[in-house]
Formats: C-alpha cells, sequence, structure tokens
C-alpha cells in the first residue's frame, strides 16, 4: 500500500502540463510582474491577468521546467477587487499591468510582493520586521510626465504609441490614462502636424524612413512643454515648417529639439542633440527645490509621488545637522538635494559625467556650499576619503533594477558607516543586497512608495542600522 501510494505521487509528480491544455487554478497572490501566482500538480503557474482569490480555468501558454506561463479562459470565482479597466488598449498595450485591480488592493499587493522578496531572498525573520503599509497617490491617474511614444504607420496613417506586449505591433495611444494630459495632447498634435507635412517615419524592419519617437515632457509645477523629435538622420525635408507648425498649433511648447539615433538599437536617444526653437530647457520644481530639464536628463517620471519618496528618504536619514552623506548613484544630485539643508556636508558620485555636471550646477544654484560631486564608483572613492579621514555617517544608495554593485556592498561593509538608506525599485535586487549586508545591519524600517500606479513596479525606501 505505501508503495502504490509512492508511486502515485511520483507519477503526479511528473505530470506535465502542455501549451495549450486547460486546467482549473486557484490564485495565491501576486507575481512580480503582476501576474496571478498559483500551483498545479505542485508546479508554480504565472496566470496573466488573474487575480488573488480568484478559481480559473487557464491555458497553459509556455511550459519551463520550473514553472508554467498561462491566460485565463473563464474566472469561476471571481475577486471582490476585480474592476473593469478603463483603459480602451489596456489588453493590447501592456504598458499598464493592474488597471483590473482596484487601487486600494494594488497598494496591498505591492506590499505582500515586497514581503515575498524578503521572504524569498533573505534569512530575516520577515514577520518581525517594520513595514509600513504602500504609500499610495490620491487621484492615481495622469501622473507620468514623459511619454516616448515610438512612431509608424497604419496603412497610410501616422500612428505613435507602444509596442504590444511581446509583439512588435505598434499600438496606437491617442489617450493614456496614466500620462499627464498634456503629454498627449502635443504628442496627437505633433502626430497629426507630421501627416500633414507626409512627414517620412521610420520602419524598423527596413531600417529605412526618418522620425522614430516623439519624446514629451511637461513640467507639472511650471507648465513647461518640452518636445523632441527623435530622428533617424539630422536633415527632416522642410523642418523649419515644421518647428513654425508646432510652435503656432502648440503655444504653450517652450522648447523644441532633434536628437539623431541612426542606430539599430532598442536605446531611444542617439548621441546628438540639435536645438530646433525655443529653449534648450525646461523648469521643473520638487518641493523648494528646481531643476533644469534638457532632452536626455534623467528626472523622476512622478513629481507627485517623488516629493514623498524623498521625504521617506529624508525621515529615515533623521539628519541632525552633523551628517556627513555619501548619496551614491547621485545622477543629478536630487536626493543628494533633498538632505543638504540637514546635513553637515553631502559628497555624491555617479558613473555619468554629464550627471555630475549637473548636479555640480543644480548645487551651485541652490547656494549649497557643502555639496561635493565627482565622477566614479563609490567603491573607489568611499575608502579614498576614509584613509583622507573623512567617514561617511550615512551612506543614501539608489541604485538601477540590477541593484547595488557587489563591491559598493563590500565598501559599505568595510567602511561601516551608522547608516544605510537603501532606495529602491526592485523589490528582488533589494532584498539580496539586505541579505548581504546583513551581517553588520539591521533592518530598522521598510517603506514601500507607489510611485506607478496600475503598474506592477513598487518603489521602497529601507533604513538600515549598523548592529
Amino acid at each position: 500500500m505505501k508503495q502504490q501510494k509512492q508511486q502515485q505521487k511520483q507519477v503526479q509528480s511528473n505530470v506535465r502540463l502542455e501549451v495549450g491544455q486547460t486546467f482549473p487554478i486557484t490564485i495565491k497572490r501576486l507575481g512580480i510582474n503582476g501576474e496571478g501566482v498559483g500551483y498545479f500538480k505542485k508546479s508554480v503557474v504565472f496566470v496573466k491577468g488573474a487575480l488573488p482569490g480568484e478559481e480559473v480555468v487557464a491555458e497553459a501558454t509556455n511550459i519551463q521546467r520550473n514553472f508554467a506561463e498561462a491566460k485565463v479562459k473563464k474566472i469561476r470565482k471571481k475577486s471582490p477587487h476585480r474592476i473593469a479597466p478603463p483603459c480602451p488598449v489596456y489588453e493590447l498595450c501592456g504598458g499598464c499591468q493592474l488597471q483590473h485591480m482596484d487601487y486600494g488592493a494594488q497598494l496591498d499587493h505591492k506590499r505582500d510582493i515586497l514581503i515575498q522578496a524578503l521572504e524569498r531572498h533573505t534569512k530575516l525573520n520577515v514577520n518581525k520586521l517594520k513595514i509600513e503599509k504602500t504609500i499610495g497617490m490620491e487621484d492615481p491617474w495622469y501622473y507620468r510626465n514623459k511619454s516616448q511614444f515610438q512612431v509608424g504607420k497604419d496603412k497610410e496613417k501616422i500612428i505613435a504609441g507602444l509596442y504590444g506586449e511581446g509583439s512588435h505591433r505598434l499600438i496606437n495611444i491617442s489617450e493614456c490614462l496614466i500620462q499627464h494630459k498634456d503629454t498627449t495632447e502635443v504628442t496627437n498634435t505633433v502626430k497629426q502636424i507630421l501627416q500633414d507635412f507626409n512627414v517620412s517615419v521610420y520602419n524598423e524592419r527596413k531600417r529605412k524612413g526618418i522620425v522614430r519617437t516623439i519624446m514629451t515632457r511637461v513640467g507639472f509645477e511650471s507648465g513647461e512643454i518640452q518636445v523632441v523629435l527623435i530622428t533617424s538622420q539630422a536633415d527632416i525635408p522642410r523642418k523649419k515648417l515644421i518647428v513654425e507648425e508646432i510652435k503656432k498649433r502648440l503655444p504653450k511648447v517652450k522648447s523644441i529639439l532633434q536628437n539623431i539615433n541612426g542606430q539599430k538599437t532598442s536605446l531611444i536617444f542617439g548621441e546628438e542633440t540639435i536645438h530646433l526653437s525655443g529653449e534648450e530647457v525646461i523648469q521643473e520644481t520638487l518641493g523648494d527645490i528646481s531643476f533644469e530639464l534638457s532632452a536626455r536628463a534623467f528626472f523622476q517620471l512622478n513629481p507627485v509621488q517623488t516629493v514623498k519618496l524623498y521625504d521617506e528618504v529624508k525621515k529615515a536619514a533623521a539628519l541632525t545637522g552633523e551628517e556627513k552623506i555619501v548619496d551614491a548613484y547621485c545622477g543629478v544630485g536630487t536626493i543628494g538635494l533633498w538632505l543638504a539643508r540637514d546635513a553637515k556636508e553631502v559628497r555624491g558620485m555617479d558613473v555619468i559625467p554629464e550627471s555630475i555636471e549637473d548636479a555640480k550646477k543644480n548645487a551651485k544654484r541652490h547656494g549649497y556650499t557643502n555639496m561635493t560631486y565627482v565622477a566614479g564608483k563609490a567603491e573607489k572613492w568611499m575608502p579614498k576619503w576614509v584613509k583622507e579621514g573623512w567617514k561617511p555617517d550615512v551612506v543614501v544608495v539608489d541604485p538601477p533594477r540590477t541593484g547595488c554593485d557587489d563591491k559598493l556592498l563590500q565598501t559599505i561593509l568595510q567602511v561601516k558607516p551608522k547608516k544605510v538608506v537603501y532606495v529602491s525599485c526592485n523589490p528582488s535586487t533589494l532584498a539580496k543586497d539586505i541579505q548581504f549586508l546583513s551581517k553588520d545591519y539591521k533592518v530598522e524600517n521598510l517603506q514601500p512608495v507607489d510611485m506607478f500606479p496600475h503598474t506592477a513596479h513598487v518603489e521602497s525606501v529601507a533604513e538600515l542600522i549598523l548592529k
């Protein structure tokens, strides 16, 4: 009897799904890409569009050794948090993943995504950690200050939008519920002007044509708008007339630029930018700090939530006016500027020399003399400064999605600042880096922040204290 049971168990564990097979599944939680996660015959299955608590009939779309992917065929038991997504191209576009879930539930599940990452990638007792509720938006729509829409043709009509998820089909987006309304209006008008002047648009497959992308950015506080036409070559037939038409139809546009990218690449911008009309930069303000934004300058996409995120960084740093701060991955110096008033000194570094030049200008423009910016990596500069007798009290890191460089983490353990404030846009790499630092650092507090409502992204601020 025992042997029979073992054989049955073995047969069950060997049962494999096949592509196209339908099967019932109960969704346990939300995955990091916004998909529902459940189990079939002990195998993990990611079901696009399913919500936690739902019982669905799913169809397998992709089978791998350790997991399967599926889509919803039928919902047998619906989540009370399921709503009709308001966007007409939601299913096609792939820019948002959670419009079919009510906003309160989105915030709860984003906190849960952070918890899952900590459970998976750390040895910490997650139940004992202080993990705050996710900070959301009062109005979670029209929050993005920049759009970068690819340009293409549908029959003879010029369209602009995003490529459908996992496809090379360009989805025309004439209204986007997460973009600032001005960016949408401007993009639609520029698209019409290109149509009126019969401008050739770039065909990625044939590598022919001129206009590749329309980038539009708006200053939430200043109301200033910047338009950048990204083209495959410098010459655009009737360029002056096109610029004049943009100015005539869109008087609120303060800056018109052209960026040239003739490469076969997924990168949007090329190296050369040409100033066509108006200002070279637009102004933006966060709190009481002002910024000049050039065509390629990185700036947070959701200014409303950025203020909340940086306030959480300030809260975690808990400055008294005596602290020496290192701002690693400093970019144009936004976080350092946020902290400078309450710090003794801020030293920042970044591997992009242009960002360092911008950071120096920003510090000077705001009258700060306690800020120093250098090009290079923190793991090079920090030990050098310690040797010279300058040891940071607080290290702030705001790394890319890949997390902190291992050498930087080792340097932190070597330098031993009293506190590390980790700003993260990826819960998995945050958890891995916390585990690395846990030898010498205790997690004091974790604060998730929703920077991108209706998407699966979750930002966090982690406060780590030297044991």
